[in-house]
């Protein structure tokens, strides 16, 4: 109890907006202000909002935790070890999907608390580490495998691959496998498009979805390569398409045109975010030992 006591302790709020298009302002509430509402951790990532519960689960990669906290503050252990998890998502059953880095594989936790592999192999060779993982309407889950979780020397397949795990759970398949880290993704509201984000290059694609889940006809969706600290790492996209993509400085938004309306400036480098709260307009930040939130004035694209 007193480590948890020194997670949620420390409390600040700042003034964080910096626009470069005046829509950017639209898109938050008046004297908007960032809040870090806990911190103390190692690095923060992969968050989720479970909202008929009201909680957002995140992962501390190197402390091998998934923690949990409450709508009013409160702490606790979720998981540990968490295989060193990293991305968080949901099923459309509710049930948390988790990329572990150090056991090198997908999962799902069932109700009952039990775990379910659902990959960590690709053509009889194990995945590098996979990241981050969304799920589609139809069920079916994108995930990325960079190899930022192992040693060069313990990589068995021979790209970074973006992977799609058929609604059935039965037919893994590589639907992109020219990337060189690729990290974050999203859906556009219609699920028409997918965004990733490669952390090497420090760029956002755009690819389109096909009846079958694959990708075609992809372009630069935006370059965020600055000489800053920070990397394009988690996105999240809210229900007018906007995108949110942590990055140098902060979480960088863009318009669906490839606009980039400004930036969320984060004391801490971030990693990642989710809409959270019951009306999906407050966005919570993962960024170094910390966590943060900002009340946004459009709601995020539930995830299930």
């Amino acid at each position: 109890m007193l480590r948890v006591k020194k997670w949620i302790k420390d409390r600040f709020s700042i003034n964080c907006l910096a626009a470069q298009s005046p829509n950017f302002y639209h898109l938050f509430p008046r004297n908007a202000q960032l809040k870090r509402i806990a911190t103390g951790f190692k690095f923060t990532e992969g968050p989720i909002w479970f909202s008929e519960a009201q909680y957002l689960l995140f992962s501390d990669i190197p402390a091998n935790q998934i923690f949990q906290m409450t709508a009013d503050g409160g702490i606790t252990i979720f998981r540990q070890p968490s295989g060193n998890s990293n991305g968080l998502t949901r099923d459309r059953q509710g049930r948390l999907i988790a990329c572990e880095h150090s056991n090198r594989r997908v999962t799902r936790t069932e109700k009952d608390g039990s775990i379910t592999v659902l990959a960590d192999k690709f053509q009889g060779k194990k995945l590098n580490s996979p990241n981050d993982v969304i799920v589609k309407s139809d069920g079916s889950i994108y995930f990325t495998d960079p190899p930022y979780g192992i040693a060069a020397d313990e990589q068995e397949q021979p790209i970074q691959g973006v992977y799609r795990l058929s609604p059935d759970g039965k037919q893994l398949s590589i639907v992109a496998d020219d990337f060189k880290k690729p990290n974050g993704l999203a859906f556009s509201p219609d699920q028409k498009q997918l965004y990733i984000d490669d952390s090497e290059r420090r760029h956002i694609r755009v690819f389109n979805i096909l009846a079958d889940g694959t990708l075609r006809g992809d372009r630069l969706f935006y370059d965020m390569n600055v000489p800053d600290v920070g990397l394009p790492d988690g996105m999240k996209v809210d229900v007018e398409g906007n995108i949110y993509c942590t990055g140098a400085r902060g979480v960088w938004v863009f318009d669906p045109q490839g606009s980039h309306l400004g930036t969320i400036i984060t004391p801490e480098i971030p990693a990642n975010c989710a809409w959270g709260d019951s009306d999906r307009q407050t966005l919570y930040i993962t960024a170094g030992t910390s966590i943060y939130k900002i009340r946004v004035n459009l709601p995020g694209v539930k995830v299930y």
